[in-house]
């Protein structure tokens, strides 16, 4: 049979026991050791709570110069500040060059002119020019008298006057003659002719010696390799033209880290503001697989947004930014004080000063992004920490 004891009756029983606790030799080893456990982790919690506990009174807040705000939340936080360059990308960069070697006459274009695709840059004298215009007409004619006797020795096929042999012949010729005069037609719209020019040219007849270097594209000139009254050889390089409407910034990236980035992150161009009144943006497209052997960097490459302060070759800093996968806040660096390689903030409430130990995950020049387990309505202390660091050092510590 079993008995039982109610709440009312238990507490009765042991009433003694709370107004005059036994010492704990009196007690059974078993309960003494509970007891003293029981002791020992009141005591710990109240140690606890007397060293993270701050209470101030206003005119200690005023004579620290502490002042109380609000953390505010943000979904995204910079994790890597680096050095990079703007480039232009090299599908968006022709070089010029002379089709033929001539003597140039003039130049048209000079460094930063924009240009548009087909626009006159230069002008060179070119006996080589000459030649392939003799050639050309002379492979015209050939194709056109080959013509007329493939003509007729097809006709001649069909009404059974000549054999299949000697049709075979004169068409082998007349494709001889065809491929002959492609060949020669093109090597002058190599030169910068176009084929309405060349056509022109077949009916008149006309040979010209000054040979047109036009532009590839539609961009601005970056660079002038040639001086006016000079010869140049065939293919020597004139002018480069880029389409600067996309650049790349190529960012050096210490080896360490290249493991916390990821393609898509966005990258941010630090003390520039566009014409927007905001910062250059870009998202990295490549993260580098060699090491540079020299600073043991890694090359990550970002495509910038469509803007127009930026310039190739420009060097600048850049910071890296990810978004959030946890709660994140923004605080002043004021707001934070460092104690033994941790860093603590300071909770406002009705009993005083929390301090709470938090992370810094990155940093915005004055402010710091850090995270826990808040959830952004609490009231900190926004500046004045190092002073309430050391009230707190001092109440909590032995030194």
């Amino acid at each position: 049979m079993s008995t039982y004891i109610t709440r009312e009756g238990w507490a009765e029983e042991n009433k003694n026991n709370y107004l005059n606790p036994p010492h704990p030799r009196l007690l059974p080893q078993g309960r003494r050791r509970l007891y003293l456990l029981l002791i020992l982790s009141l005591f710990s919690f109240a140690s606890y709570a007397i060293e993270n506990t701050l209470q101030l009174s206003p005119e200690q807040l005023t004579n620290l110069g502490v002042h109380l705000g609000k953390m505010e939340a943000v979904t995204q936080f910079p994790v890597l500040a680096a050095p990079a360059k703007v480039v232009i990308p090299p599908a968006q960069e022709y070089l010029v060059s002379a089709a033929q070697a001539g003597f140039i006459e003039k130049l048209d274009a000079a460094i930063g002119d924009n240009v548009v695709k087909g626009q006159l840059l230069a002008q060179l004298n070119s006996p080589e020019l000459l030649m392939l215009q003799q050639d050309y007409l002379k492979a015209d004619n050939q194709l056109q008298l080959i013509l007329a006797i493939y003509q007729r020795d097809k006709k001649l096929l069909q009404e059974g006057v000549i054999s299949d042999r000697r049709y075979q012949e004169t068409s082998s010729l007349y494709h001889s003659a065809v491929s002959e005069a492609d060949k020669q037609r093109q090597l002058l719209e190599i030169t910068g002719m176009t084929a309405s020019d060349v056509g022109q040219f077949g009916k008149t007849h006309q040979l010209k010696r000054q040979l047109k270097v036009l532009a590839p594209i539609t961009g601005v000139v970056i660079e002038r390799l040639a001086i006016v009254g000079t010869h140049v050889d065939m293919m020597a390089p004139l002018y480069r033209v880029a389409n600067l409407d996309k650049l790349w910034l190529e960012i050096a990236i210490p080896q360490e880290r290249i493991n916390s980035l990821k393609i898509g992150d966005q990258v941010e161009v630090e003390n520039i503001v566009g014409l927007n009144g905001r910062a250059p943006t870009a998202k990295i497209s490549l993260l580098g697989v060699n090491v540079n052997p020299e600073n043991q960097t890694i090359l990550v490459r970002a495509v910038l947004d469509k803007q127009e302060v930026l310039r190739p070759g420009q060097r600048l800093n850049i910071r890296i930014i990810q978004p959030s996968t946890q709660a994140v806040f923004k605080i002043p660096n004021t707001a934070i004080a460092q104690n033994e390689g941790k860093a603590f903030i300071f909770i406002h409430s009705a009993q005083g000063f929390l301090v709470t130990q938090v992370t810094v995950v990155g940093k915005e020049d004055a402010e710091s992004i850090i995270s826990g387990g808040f959830t952004g309505h609490e009231t900190i202390a926004i500046n004045g920490a190092v002073a309430l660091k050391a009230t707190w050092l001092g109440l909590g510590s032995e030194e």
